[in-house]
């Protein structure tokens, strides 16, 4: 006992599964206001910390000495984050629009954080392979996930998903949109929305569009329009959308609401004619084509989107840090120049403005699954 009464032993007892580990600093001048900070600073320990458990006892009779609270603060806040390389999943197979904008980005934030970004494409079940790889991953900023807008429409489609899409994950940003592109084979006799709608409904059930799968943002756009102007058309997905273009240029089927990406050279060479796109206002890597829109179908908007998760959890320095490199990357000019060749437009917001985002896509995708009655599959 020292003479003011108070033991001259500062315990500080992190309890694990295993037992606890007590740290002591004896003789040290007793100064009450630096207690809070160090149940502050435990606080944060033990939700940066891997390996402890998920919950923690503070005994603090006097405050630790301040170089040792230093010591243990630099690793609890990554001061050094990332100190080896990070994993970028992809929930799309390689090649695909995802892909290519997931492998722009990771080489500028490799870049700028001194640590290689490794895209890691893990595709099935319209995303949801990827995204559970992801959410059970370790919370610490060395995987991450770009997904795609299948992300939105999941939670609607597919039953008893392995993972909560709001509450598992910690959103980074919203990396980029692009309009999808109405394309159909030159030998289907329409050259308008409104030429394809009346053919639709003079031949229903006849006309085939495909897609990149079930769920994707060209599926959802099918559907939309189908939706929208009561037309009868069936579905085709395929395994990715390389697929669905080199069958729509075969003349296997009649047309697709396909990415911008995957179609825009087909348009281009006059494999595929295009219609229309499916965003608000005109592309200007196809300024001469109309929105479906304004084509005669009000109301009608869809896009493709690419975003970057971390798993819920994760600390948010980490994610500030995750945040601010990708949005700095889908800025840079030759990313955003590639972006506007392929009909995308890169974004780069907060993750607050993400997560609001996605819970707005899942939200509407809802209600149009429920009106459409959309099937996975």
């Amino acid at each position: 006992m020292s003479e003011d009464g108070v033991n001259d032993v500062t315990t500080l007892s992190l309890v694990r599964p295993r037992g606890a580990v007590t740290l002591r600093a004896g003789d040290v001048r007793r100064d009450e206001r630096l207690v809070p900070h160090l149940v502050r600073f435990v606080r944060v320990l033990a939700s940066w910390r891997r390996g402890f458990s998920s919950w923690l006892r503070v005994s603090v009779s006097k405050p630790l000495p301040s170089a040792l609270l230093i010591a243990f603060a630099l690793p609890a806040f990554a001061a050094d984050y990332p100190t080896k390389p990070i994993r970028m999943v992809v929930a799309q197979a390689a090649g695909g629009n995802a892909d290519l904008v997931a492998r722009a980005v990771a080489a500028k934030m490799g870049d700028a954080l001194k640590q290689q970004v490794v895209v890691d494409n893990r595709p099935g079940g319209a995303g949801v392979i990827g995204a559970e790889t992801v959410a059970r991953a370790a919370p610490d900023g060395y995987t991450i996930l770009l997904a795609s807008s299948a992300f939105g429409v999941n939670p609607s489609l597919q039953k008893n998903l392995p993972y909560d899409p709001i509450d598992g994950f910690s959103p980074i940003t919203l990396v980029a949109t692009a309009p999808n592109l109405l394309v159909v084979h030159p030998a289907l006799p329409v050259r308008t929305v409104k030429e394809l709608i009346e053919l639709a409904r003079a031949r229903p059930g006849q006309l085939n569009f495909g897609s990149s799968g079930s769920g994707g943002s060209p599926h959802l756009a099918g559907e939309l329009f189908k939706h929208l102007t009561r037309v009868d058309m069936v579905h085709v997905p395929y395994k990715g959308a390389a697929p669905a273009i080199v069958d729509l240029v075969a003349g296997n089927i009649q047309l697709s609401f396909a990415s911008m990406p995957s179609a825009i050279g087909q348009v281009r060479s006059g494999k595929l004619r295009g219609i229309a796109v499916t965003s608000s206002k005109r592309s200007a890597a196809v300024p001469d084509l109309p929105t479906v829109a304004e084509s005669g179908v009000p109301d009608f908007e869809t896009a493709a989107w690419q975003g970057l998760f971390a798993p819920a959890r994760t600390p948010a320095a980490v994610v500030t840090v995750l945040n601010r490199e990708a949005a700095r990357a889908v800025q840079a000019p030759d990313v955003r120049e590639r972006l506007a060749v392929e009909g995308g437009e890169p974004v780069g917001n907060s993750p607050a403005e993400f997560a609001a985002y996605v819970k707005r896509e899942i939200a509407r995708w809802s209600t149009v699954v429920k009106a459409t009655g959309m099937r996975a599959g």
